[in-house]
Order: structure tokens, then C-alpha cells, then sequence
């Protein structure tokens, strides 16, 4: 079942987050991610729940394209747990993802995804008939 995330989730987000980002997360700083998503006009937060556990999370934006005078949904965050890959879950969260954009009259959706993940992430995608549109480029301030 997908359904929204709630402040009750935030455990099991945490865990899903550090899964994917690889690094060590606070419960407040989850907590503050939730309430954030629970108060944008523009972003949403979902858990894919299986008897009882979470297993799965989508965050999912609407992003304008102003110089295109369109919009497209956003896959911003997609992670399942590891040892529940290949189940189908994955597929399932896109598929949500991509009505959620055609509900908010997107074009499409897009997503952004790091190096590193060429060997499970990318196939997946291009599975789903996403394709590589170019490089994102980032500058972090100190």
C-alpha cells in the first residue's frame, strides 16, 4: 500500500534516507523533512507500507519549467529497502509517481540520479523508458 507519510514514520524514513544517502541522519532532522513536505504546496512524501513495515519511500515535486511555459513531476527521492529489491516495489513507487505528475498536469517526470548508482539505479530506469538528458551541475557554498 502507498499511502502519505506521516510523523509516525519517521523511523523507518530515517533508516530508508540513510540507506540511500549513505550517511547518518538525526530523528529532528527527519521530523523536520516531514513537516516541511506536510506544509509545500509543491512536494509530497509516500511510503510503500507491507504488513505493517515500511519498506519503501517516494518524494515526489512539481516542478515549473518557466521558460517552457510547462511543468513535470519530480521523482526527488525513490529508495527501497535493499532486501526488499526486486520485488517489484521500485516499479510500483515510479508508477505512482507518474500518475501523481498526469493528476498535476506534468508532461512528464524526471529525476535526478548520482554517480555510483550506474550498476542498479540506471538500468532500473532506463527499464522504465527514462533516459539520460544531461548533467546536473552543483556549487556548494562554504
Amino acid at each position: 500500500m502507498i499511502r502519505s507519510a506521516t510523523l509516525d514514520d519517521a523511523k523507518a524514513v530515517k533508516e530508508l534516507f540513510q540507506e540511500l544517502i549513505g550517511r547518518q541522519l538525526s530523528d529532528d532532522d527527519v521530523s523536520n523533512r516531514i513537516t516541511y513536505v506536510q506544509n509545500s504546496l509543491m512536494d509530497s512524501l509516500f511510503v510503500y507500507e507491507l504488513d505493517h513495515k515500511i519498506i519503501g519511500v517516494l518524494a515526489f515535486r512539481i516542478r515549473e519549467n518557466i521558460e517552457e511555459n510547462n511543468r513535470f513531476g519530480e521523482i526527488s527521492v525513490i529508495v527501497v529497502k535493499s532486501e526488499s529489491r526486486k520485488m517489484g516495489i521500485g516499479k510500483k513507487l515510479m508508477e505512482y509517481g507518474e500518475q501523481l505528475a498526469h493528476e498535476h498536469g506534468c508532461i512528464g517526470t524526471w529525476l535526478v540520479s548520482g554517480f555510483g548508482r550506474e550498476e542498479q539505479a540506471h538500468p532500473f530506469y532506463k527499464e522504465l523508458g527514462y533516459k539520460i538528458t544531461g548533467y546536473r551541475f552543483v556549487k556548494q557554498f562554504e
